[in-house]
């Protein structure tokens, strides 16, 4: 089979790699049918990561199962499945908690598209092999496009997380958005529909301003400054401290501000000022796994709309070339052989 490889700043190419085999009976071999870049890979592709290459990349996708072990139980060959960016088994103390970022049962961080915990593939490959088949895939609803759910994976999911729990507990809330790409508008369409008060969207893009006014979001291509005790709820998915500074001092008295992360680059923090105000901070990765299904659930109440993010639907076979272009998100789709 092959897989992306990332080999170097601004190059990627296809690599011959072994068609990955069933290693035990809980395990399943996926075939992604639509993935999906996410925020972070731009990065990685312009040489700010920290990982050095070669190394498969991909980690969003809905995939079609291929084979299963024996003793897998809730999904079959054929179906088609969300495939989590963490390898998780679903078992251990962290798993059954919730925390499936953290699992106790693989190597700390392990996932797919960067081996960080281990070399688990990526999902811009032809064949992917799943550990823990049960615990990690996630039916797809037959009522939803594999195109638009291509980043439930990861980005979707974890923008349902940044804002929806706090709209449940601040119904209303002033929601305040500084990005540079799918992740902040995935939030505006969220937090619009989940019944946010003001939503102001900041990003420098006026393609993607456009899109989060149709979201029903006031926009503004930059911040001049912070807006003093203007939002109770921000979220930063920017990669930028600055931006990050600026979120978390326009937050009103005990505001929450939640971040993407992907920090590559040192920076500082407004710390006396988030003391004053009263801030909590959260930046971490997301435990994906256990908010897929609520992220499907909203996505089929019909109140959102994440097909409208994405920006350009191209053949699988264009991913070396078009995965290096400035497209805010693109899925490449593989169609049967």
């Amino acid at each position: 089979m092959r897989e992306l490889a990332y080999v170097a700043r601004d190059t990627v190419e296809w690599r011959e790699a072994p068609d990955p085999k069933l290693r035990g009976g809980g395990e399943a071999i996926v075939a992604p049918v639509a993935a999906t870049s996410c925020d972070v890979d731009t990065a990685i592709l312009a040489g700010h990561g920290f990982l050095d290459p070669p190394f498969a990349l991909g980690h969003e996708c809905v995939a079609r199962v291929a084979e299963t072990g024996d003793s897998v139980a809730t999904v079959s060959p054929g179906d088609l499945v969300v495939v989590p960016w963490s390898v998780n088994c679903g078992t251990c103390d962290h798993c059954r908690s919730g925390l499936t970022a953290h699992c106790t049962a693989v190597p700390h961080m392990a996932m797919y598209g960067a081996p960080i915990g281990g070399t688990w593939g990526g999902l811009f490959s032809d064949l992917v092999r799943v550990p823990y088949a049960d615990a990690m895939l996630v039916p797809l609803p037959a009522d939803l496009d594999p195109v638009a759910m291509a980043s439930a994976s990861d980005n979707w999911s974890l923008s349902w997380r940044l804002v929806a729990p706090h709209l449940r507990s601040r119904p209303g809330a002033r929601v305040l958005v500084v990005a540079r790409g799918s992740i902040g508008l995935y939030v505006v369409d969220i937090a619009r529909a989940l019944g946010a008060g003001t939503v102001l969207y900041v990003d420098p893009d006026p393609g993607h301003r456009e899109i989060a006014r149709g979201f029903g979001a006031a926009t503004a291509e930059t911040l001049e400054s912070p807006v003093h005790h203007g939002f109770d709820i921000a979220v930063e998915a920017t990669g930028r401290v600055d931006q990050l500074a600026l979120a978390v001092r326009s937050l009103a008295p005990e505001g929450i501000c939640e971040s993407a992360g992907n920090h590559f680059r040192p920076g500082e923090l407004p710390l006396l000022d988030m003391y004053l105000t009263g801030v909590t901070l959260r930046i971490a990765r997301d435990n994906v796994r256990d908010h897929i299904p609520d992220a499907l659930a909203l996505a089929r109440s019909g109140k959102v709309d994440p097909a409208r993010v994405v920006s350009h639907v191209l053949d699988w076979e264009q991913l070396p070339e078009a995965l290096l272009e400035k497209h805010l998100k693109p899925v490449f789709v593989r169609h049967a052989d």
